[in-house]
């Protein structure tokens, strides 16, 4: 469920008609719905409320806007981290330090070090190599930085390439046979405090059997560690759940993915970290855009809208669905291409799909959009950065600034030799 509606045959971001956005704002334009961020991270919650006090971390990657961040902050959200960019922006939203896990393959020493400064509440080891650099900073300081060991247990997540975390030739974490020889090893080093494992096996999950059976194997090994004497206290179950995207989607809810993890768990007796993302965020947002043209085609028209690849990426990276709608429909339809303006066939985001039938000027939208979204986007062709709206009841306020290509280009330098 979402709060972006039709009222009197206008579309609604909860009380906040979308063409008054567009006119304060312009397009494109990114639009979040408060209380539908707020339902989401309930339903969440209340879906692990079987588990002895489970720690929620959002998925900052999904959306790191700080308005969107701050809500999930009052909902009592920690925050799954994969860069030094992403912690500053948790704790700017007012995420307790100790609430966020810094997780990623690519972690580098600056990183860990800032990781340690802020004394976060655990660091996801993906290597060996990672693990004894961080023991060897934390150590040189005294500390012992809390660690999970990533493992990768060979599980295909039945999702996009591009998006699979948990195949044996993907990048991320240990192999999950290696892991009790490196666990123990990494048990002995000085500087970590080696408390658990953690698994995430990708996104936009859209059933719950390759969770099963990773959680299943994670079961057995948090066993044979603890039987070889070390310690596992906590265990980090990622994400990955799916939202739906188009009509015939029916990905498991948080309620039915809550009762898996309580029949699977129950006899772990670990404190539980997940790491949602979309789930939270993806229906919690969509994309405002407006018809430049529309022009003829072979065989259907090219409806020319404002936003763009570079706004939003997901279409010309995966091939993903976001359904198209008119803010003002009339009921009459139309079979149409659906591309942007930017210099690449690859700037398309449907072709030949039925939706509302549009004229040069008119307002439309792209759902689905809160996860995923601004967050991709670039400055490709020069069009600079796409503005970010959060609407609450009948207010809503810019949360993230439009950022024009002269903005950016002030950025930049012709040196004095080539002056």
């Amino acid at each position: 469920m979402d709060h972006f509606s039709i009222r009197d045959g206008i579309l609604h971001a909860e009380d906040v008609p979308l063409p008054a956005i567009a006119e304060a704002v312009g397009t494109p334009v990114y639009v979040y719905s408060r209380a539908t961020i707020e339902r989401h991270a309930r339903v969440f919650r209340d879906a692990l409320s079987e588990l002895d006090a489970p720690h929620i971390a959002f998925a900052v990657k999904a959306n790191p806007n700080l308005a969107f961040l701050k809500v999930l902050q009052r909902e009592g959200y920690g925050a799954d981290v994969v860069s030094g960019g992403e912690l500053s922006r948790a704790l700017a939203a007012g995420m307790a330090p100790r609430d966020i896990v810094f997780s990623g393959v690519g972690k580098t020493r600056a990183e860990l070090e800032y990781g340690l400064d802020e004394d976060i509440g655990q660091f996801n080891l993906e290597s060996t190599e990672e693990a004894v650099e961080l023991a060897g900073i934390a150590a040189g300081r005294g500390m012992a930085a809390p660690c999970a060991l990533r493992v990768n247990p060979d599980v295909d997540a039945g999702t996009h390439d591009k998006i699979s975390t948990g195949k044996a030739d993907n990048k991320f974490g240990v192999p999950i046979g290696n892991a009790p020889e490196i666990y123990a090893r990494l048990a002995t080093l000085p500087g970590l405090a080696m408390r658990g494992v953690a698994v995430h096996i990708g996104s936009q999950l859209s059933s719950l059997e390759p969770l099963e059976t990773a959680f299943g194997k994670v079961g057995m090994l948090v066993a044979e560690l603890r039987k070889a004497g070390l310690t596992v206290s906590h265990v980090d179950l990622g994400g990955g759940l799916g939202v739906p995207y188009k009509p015939g989607d029916n990905p498991p809810s948080p309620a039915e993915y809550g009762a898996m993890v309580h029949r699977v768990t129950r006899d772990w007796d670990v404190t539980l970290t997940f790491e949602p993302g979309r789930v939270i965020a993806g229906n919690a947002g969509i994309l405002l855009t407006r018809v430049i043209r529309v022009k003829s085609g072979l065989r259907h028209p090219f409806l020319v809208v404002d936003a763009a690849m570079n706004d939003l990426a997901r279409p010309a990276m995966y091939g993903a669905w976001h359904t198209f709608e008119g803010v003002a429909p009339t009921g009459d339809r139309m079979i149409a291409n659906i591309v942007g303006p930017i210099c690449e066939t690859g700037d398309t985001f449907a072709m030949a799909r039925e939706c509302d039938d549009l004229e040069a000027g008119e307002l439309a939208v792209f759902r689905t959009a809160g996860a995923y979204g601004a967050t991709m986007a670039s400055s490709y062709n020069s069009r600079g950065f796409v503005a970010e709206v959060m609407v609450d009841g009948n207010r809503f306020a810019t949360v993230a600034d439009r950022i024009g290509a002269s903005d950016i280009m002030d950025a930049e330098r012709v040196p004095e030799w080539l002056a």
